[in-house]
């Protein structure tokens, strides 16, 4: 079994140096280590996005060796023992050993320890709990997180059904972990804890549980994680509409298979209801942002209906009344729907257009509509959306003098 990382890039940059050497000054040697997502990913061979500290020192001595070291400390959860030092640009978050002594399912109140076994303990899962000294000799308190790691499995800490009790939000953490890292069969004990408690997920915040199912959509391939959260009743507590997964499993595979970006919004639409109404609403309760949600709406419109066989002509048309974005959302949506694999080339190519087409200004305004003898009012508006509809189903000619000569014969017609 691994004994180490050995000395990796991001253990040498002069941040990392520069904020270990501070705390090293206040505690000793020793008395800060690596923990967490970037041990848990050199271990994997996977991508490190932060760089994590635990440390034997009292919150208020990590912000007095911070700054004696001329290093900006920001107690952004002094409480539970964070501090966040920001050395050279860079954040990374140090975070005092803690044991809990008081959880809801909800929130946790803890107290301080200088054991790190004992703040192994409090962790959610065996791969998490793994420490890595400054040289990089891995500690293993739980003395299966290196095994499990490296074998990806995704097992809890002690007793499954005391960490789920702990912190409901670790249900949800348990199916975003197999998504992103999990192989093989799933922990059966896991699993059996986020059943038992899945009807609790109901009681956390909106934002702790958008937040982690957008992590969990945005895996590779959660398809299995997502099918396994359906089975012990996980999905149907947060997304009552999600009871068909062929969409959302034709998207994932059309992402895979075509090398697009894995887009965890969308994959959320597959499992929203299939209206504008509904998504509107669902996107209230799981308090998304305001551009998710209005994506999101965009996505469920039903008009223009998109078909892999529309000619040029009605894509440009769709693109110019939904937007790009909204068009290329519809176009997965359909082609995930759909199950004529020959036509992917007609998906493919549908795509391709909203992508390189630009749809071009209607050459006409308002005042051009009053210089043609239209009085002020109403009126004007309607003009105008008339010439917009002639000039949009003449595939957006480029003739401002045709466009002006069609106004001219729509406001004749007009009874003022």
């Amino acid at each position: 079994m691994t004994d180490s990382l050995g000395q990796r890039p991001w253990m040498t940059t002069s941040q990392v140096v520069r904020v270990f050497d501070a705390l090293e000054a206040a505690g000793g040697a020793g008395c800060a280590r690596y923990v967490g997502g970037c041990v848990r990913n050199a271990l994997l061979g996977a991508p490190i996005d932060d760089v994590d500290i635990a440390t034997t020192l009292l919150p208020d001595q990590v912000i007095a060796a911070l700054e004696a070291a001329k290093i900006k400390a920001v107690p952004t959860g002094v409480e539970h023992g964070t501090v966040t030092a920001v050395c050279e640009g860079q954040p990374f978050e140090v975070t005092t050993l803690r044991r809990d002594v008081e959880t809801d399912g909800r929130r946790a109140v803890v107290a301080f320890t200088s054991d790190w076994a004992e703040d192994a303990q409090r962790r959610d899962f065996t791969l998490n709990a793994i420490y890595a000294g400054r040289d990089g000799t891995l500690f293993d308190p739980t003395g299966t997180g290196v095994a499990d790691a490296q074998a990806r499995r995704i097992v809890f800490v002690g007793d499954a059904a005391m960490r789920v009790a702990e912190d409901h939000l670790r249900i949800l953490r348990f199916f975003r972990f197999r998504a992103w890292y999990g192989r093989g069969e799933a922990d059966a004990v896991a699993v059996a804890a986020c059943a038992a408690g899945a009807a609790q997920v109901a009681n956390l915040a909106a934002e702790r549980v958008s937040k982690e199912l957008l992590k969990l959509l945005a895996a590779d391939d959660p398809r299995e994680s997502v099918r396994l959260m359906a089975e012990t009743g996980v999905l149907g507590v947060i997304l009552p509409s999600a009871k068909d997964l062929s969409v959302f499993e034709g998207l994932v595979a059309i992402e895979n298979d075509m090398l697009f970006v894995n887009d965890a919004v969308l994959r959320l639409a597959t499992l929203l209801p299939k209206d504008e109404v509904g998504v509107a609403g669902a996107a209230e309760r799981l308090r998304l942002s305001n551009e998710t949600r209005d994506r999101l709406i965009a996505a469920a419109g039903k008009t223009p209906q998109i078909k892999s066989w529309m000619s040029p002509r009605e894509a440009r048309r769709g693109v110019y009344h939904l937007g790009a974005q909204a068009f290329a959302d519809r176009v997965k949506l359909a082609w995930a729907a759909s199950t004529r694999s020959a036509a992917t080339h007609q998906w493919r190519g549908l795509l391709a257009l909203g992508e390189s087409w630009t749809p071009p200004a209607f050459p006409l305004t308002g005042q051009d509509v009053l210089n043609s003898g239209v009085p002020k009012g109403p009126l004007v508006g309607e003009v105008l959306r008339e010439v917009e509809d002639w000039w949009i189903d003449h595939d957006f000619i480029d003739d401002k003098f045709s466009a002006i000569e069609k106004l001219k014969a729509v406001a004749q017609g007009m009874a003022y």
